[in-house]
C-alpha cells in the first residue's frame, strides 16, 4: 500500500514540476518575507503515516521541513529549476553530497533517501556515486553493497591515522596493500536500487602506479582505460552497464610498492540523482578540513546540493570545553570549500540529533551548535533541517531510546529510528519542492508572474 501511495506522491510532484516549467524567468524583486517557509502540508506530506503522531507523541513532526532565515535563496531557486528540468526533459544529472560521521558511514537513513530519490520519478535512475570499501578496512560497511578481496589490507582513517606519508581525499579513508597480485570484488547487496555503471573511477596513489589493471571475464567489455597521475585516479569505460566488478591489479615491477585506494566512483550516462554519502566513524569538522585532497576530488563532479550533517562529534565534550565560535568557523570553512567548487551549490545545514555525553550527561552543546548553524544559514542563504528540534531538543534522546528509536549509547539510532529519520528527511525534501511551487504562485499573485 505504501509503495502505491509513494507512486501517487511522485506523480503529484511531477505534475507540480511540469506546470512550473512553463514559465521560469528572473527572480522577483519583491517577495513575502516568509514565502520561503510557506508550507501547505506543514505536518505531513504522505511519506510518514499520520498514525505516527499517536505512536510517537514526543516527536515534533510540524518542525519537519527545511527552514530558511533569509527572504531569498538564489541557489535553492536554481536547484528547484534544475530539478524541474531534470524531471521534464530527463536531460541531466544532479550531484547530491551528504557529509557526516558514523551516521553516514553506516549509510542507513541516507540510503533510504537515495532509494526514494532514485525510484520516485520514472526514467531517472541516477547513479550510486562515490563509495569506499569499508569491508576491506575492517570497519562497518554500508549494508547496501559489499567488497571482497583475498588480500590482506592495511587501513587508515582520517580520524585516527595521520602519517606524514599519507594524505586523504573526500571520503576520508584509505586502504593499502603491497602484494604483487591484488583482487577486489564489488557487488550490490540488500538494496532495490542498483544503478548500473559504464564508467568506473578508481581513486588511488598519485603519480605512476606500477600496477596493470584488468577485469577478468569482463575485460572484453572495456573500451578504454586512462590514468590521471596528477590527481590520482584511473577511469575505466565499458561498452555496457555493469552492476558488479572484479578488478585485478598486477604489479609491473619487482619493487615493492603499495597500492592505495581512496574510493571508487560508479558512473553512468543516465539522468537522475547521484547521491554520495561521506562519513567516517568519529569524524568531526577538522577531520574533513584536514583532508588534503577533499576539494580537489570534489571538483571532479561538483555538487548541486551539499548537505552537512556534522556536529555530533564536535559537540561530544563538556560544556566548558566546547567553543561555539570554533565550531562556526570550522563549518564556515567547509562551506567555503564547497562554494569554491560550485558557487551555485544549494547548502543544506542539518542540526545534529540530541545525544548524551558519555551516556549520562545531557549535551547542551547541540543547542549552541544550532545557534551557529542558523547564523551561517543567514550568511549563505542556506536551508536548515533541525533534527534536534524535531526530536524534542535537550534530553529527547532518552525518550527516543525508551520508544525503541535510539540505541542505549544515546547517540545512534536503531534500525527503526534510522528508517523514520530517512522518511522524515525525504518528506522534508518533498515539502520543499511544494513550497517552491507555492513561492511561484505567490509571486504570480503579486502581478509579475515570474520566479
Amino acid at each position: 500500500m505504501k509503495g502505491v501511495f509513494m507512486k501517487i506522491i511522485g506523480s503529484l510532484v511531477l505534475a507540480i514540476c511540469l506546470i512550473s516549467c512553463n514559465s521560469h524567468g528572473q527572480e522577483d524583486s519583491i517577495r513575502r518575507s516568509d514565502s520561503l517557509n510557506s508550507y501547505q502540508n506543514r505536518v505531513f506530506f504522505g511519506v510518514i503515516d499520520t498514525s505516527m503522531t499517536t505512536k510517537y507523541p514526543f516527536i515534533h513532526f510540524e518542525r519537519n521541513h527545511f527552514t530558511f532565515y533569509t527572504e531569498n535563496s538564489a541557489n535553492f531557486e536554481k536547484l528547484y529549476y534544475d530539478f524541474q528540468r531534470m524531471i521534464q526533459q530527463k536531460d541531466r544529472k544532479l550531484n547530491f553530497y551528504h557529509i557526516g560521521g558514523s551516521h553516514l558511514q553506516a549509510d542507513l537513513y541516507t540510503h533510504q533517501v537515495r532509494t526514494y530519490l532514485q525510484t520516485n520519478w520514472p526514467g531517472l535512475p541516477g547513479e550510486r556515486g562515490l563509495i569506499f570499501p569499508f569491508d576491506l578496512a575492517g570497519t562497518n560497511n554500508p549494508w547496501n553493497y559489499e567488497f571482497k578481496s583475498p588480500n590482506k589490507w592495511k587501513s587508515f582513517r582520517s580520524v585516527t591515522d595521520r602519517p606524514d606519508s599519507l594524505d586523504y581525499g573526500i571520503l576520508g579513508a584509505v586502504i593499502e596493500c603491497s602484494d604483487s597480485a591484488i583482487q577486489i570484488q564489488f557487488q550490490y547487496d540488500k538494496t532495490i536500487v542498483k544503478p548500473g555503471f559504464d564508467h568506473l573511477r578508481i581513486y588511488h596513489n598519485k603519480g605512476n602506479v606500477p600496477y596493470s589493471l584488468n577485469f577478468g571475464e569482463d575485460e572484453i567489455l572495456v573500451l578504454r582505460k586512462q590514468t590521471n597521475t596528477e590527481i590520482g585516479y584511473t577511469d575505466v569505460y565499458f561498452t555496457d552497464e555493469l552492476q558488479s566488478f572484479n578488478a585485478y591489479f598486477s604489479r609491473d615491477s619487482i619493487q615493492s610498492y603499495p597500492l592505495r585506494i581512496m574510493g571508487f566512483q560508479l558512473l553512468n550516462q543516465q539522468p537522475g540523482i547521484s547521491y554520495t554519502t561521506i562519513g567516517v566513524n568519529g569524524a568531526s569538522l577538522p577531520t574533513y578540513l584536514n583532508n588534503k585532497y577533499f576539494e580537489e576530488q570534489l571538483r571532479e563532479f561538483p555538487p548541486d546540493l551539499f548537505a552537512f550533517s556534522v556536529g555530533t562529534n564536535d559537540a561530544n565534550t563538556t560544556y566548558a570545553n566546547f567553543r561555539p565560535e570554533v565550531f562556526r568557523a570550522n563549518l564556515d570553512s567547509l562551506i567555503q570549500i564547497v562554494l569554491r567548487v560550485n558557487p551555485n551549490c544549494a547548502i543544506l545545514l542539518t542540526v545534529p540529533n540530541d545525544a548524551y555525553f558519555q551516556k549520562k550527561y545531557m549535551n547542551k552543546n547541540v543547542a549552541r551548535e544550532r545557534e551557529m548553524i542558523i547564523q551561517l544559514a543567514r550568511k549563505y542563504e542556506a536551508a536548515v533541517w533541525d533534527m534536534y528540534g524535531i526530536m524534542g531538543e535537550l534530553g529527547a534522546a532518552k525518550t527516543w531510546s525508551r520508544a525503541g528509536l535510539m540505541k542505549s549509547d544515546l547517540v545512534h539510532f536503531t534500525a527503526d529510528g534510522y528508517r523514520l529519520k530517512g522518511d522524515m528527511f525525504y518528506e522534508s525534501f518533498l515539502k520543499w519542492i511544494e513550497q517552491m511551487e507555492l513561492r511561484k504562485l505567490q509571486s504570480e499573485k503579486l502581478g509579475n508572474g515570474k520566479i
